[in-house]
């Protein structure tokens, strides 16, 4: 649904974003993490067509954002993270404004300004004048105004800025309900928001791509090994040791002990699923199994360690 084909922007002399190339595709969440100055909103303006690349190509929908600007905007709404609004509008007025501006039939205006207006939770506020909502209401008009005619792809720069938990929480179920319906590119600051919400994360650095990837593939990726926690009830000396036996373990950690329970972890060799024989190997000793999990890095831990280590390390 999105190509980014070595996407090269230069202010000047100054290269903000240097040979990107990613795909999103159709019904996709795809987060795109950077620290500030990264190249993030620079990448998000030149796919939604609002600056043209120095080199490169960039298509939405099929349409190149160049060649085809037209019938690519038509497949997209961005949010940039100061929302468009006229505050002297009031909110009806202006996704009414938006619509003809996108070319909604007008006959449709006003079912498509309620339909986003509900979605977004804005109905109660249609008729008040946008200067004097509060920010949180302002970034669900800039959402709505995005959504206003239906388009294949949605851009949102920091859709949650501002808002308190209770609207963190409902934006966010908000932008899960409309994958499959849309592709979403959603770049945000506030990770948790990217592992709740995100299908993959595209993540960027000095204006470069430095790894792209689920957060589970990027954790195996970073940590070059597999990490399983178990916790049973039995002597912990024994059960480390019957661990240690399985094939494919490198290391067995001890983690927690009391009231005859041991946690462990274990790191296994990279692309070796032991779980079944560590489970295996606490039964047969008549052990008793309380839990077995998967562990990796938290998508922070990722964040830190691509963008502060040279990109010449980073493998994709």
């Amino acid at each position: 649904m999105i190509q980014v084909e070595q996407l090269t922007k230069r202010y000047g002399p100054t290269l903000a974003v240097s040979d990107v190339s990613f795909e999103v595709q159709k019904g996709e969440i795809l987060g795109f993490l950077g620290p500030n100055g990264a190249g993030k909103t620079t990448t998000m303006r030149v796919i939604t067509g609002y600056l043209p690349p120095t080199s490169g190509r960039v298509r939405v929908a099929g349409f190149d954002v160049v060649a085809e600007p037209i019938e690519a905007k038509k497949r997209t709404g961005y949010m940039p993270e100061s929302p468009p609004v006229y505050t002297d509008m009031t909110v009806a007025e202006y996704l009414a404004f938006v619509a003809r501006l996108k070319n909604v039939p007008r006959r449709e205006i006003k079912q498509r300004a309620d339909e986003v207006s509900e979605k977004c939770a804005i109905t109660d506020v249609q008729k008040r004048q946008i200067g004097k909502l509060s920010k949180g209401y302002r970034q669900r008009v800039g959402l709505a105004q995005a959504l206003i005619h239906n388009p294949e792809v949605l851009v949102l720069d920091e859709p949650t800025a501002g808002l308190d938990p209770k609207q963190i929480i409902e934006t966010r179920e908000l932008i899960k309900s409309l994958a499959g319906q849309h592709t979403i590119v959603l770049s945000t600051h506030i990770l948790p928001e990217v592992s709740k919400t995100c299908q993959r994360v595209v993540v960027i650095n000095q204006g470069k791509i430095a790894a792209v990837g689920t957060p589970e593939e990027l954790t195996r990726r970073l940590q070059g090994f597999e990490t399983v926690l178990i916790t049973a009830e039995g002597p912990a000396p024994q059960i480390r040791q019957a661990l240690e036996r399985v094939p494919g373990v490198k290391q067995v950690e001890p983690k927690d002990t009391a009231d005859g329970r041991v946690t462990l972890e274990v790191q296994a060799e990279k692309g070796h699923d032991v779980r079944a024989e560590l489970a295996r190997a606490i039964v047969e000793s008549q052990w008793r199994l309380l839990e077995l999990r998967t562990s990796g890095l938290s998508l922070e831990d990722i964040f830190l360690k691509l963008t502060t280590k040279d990109l010449s390390e980073v493998s994709n």
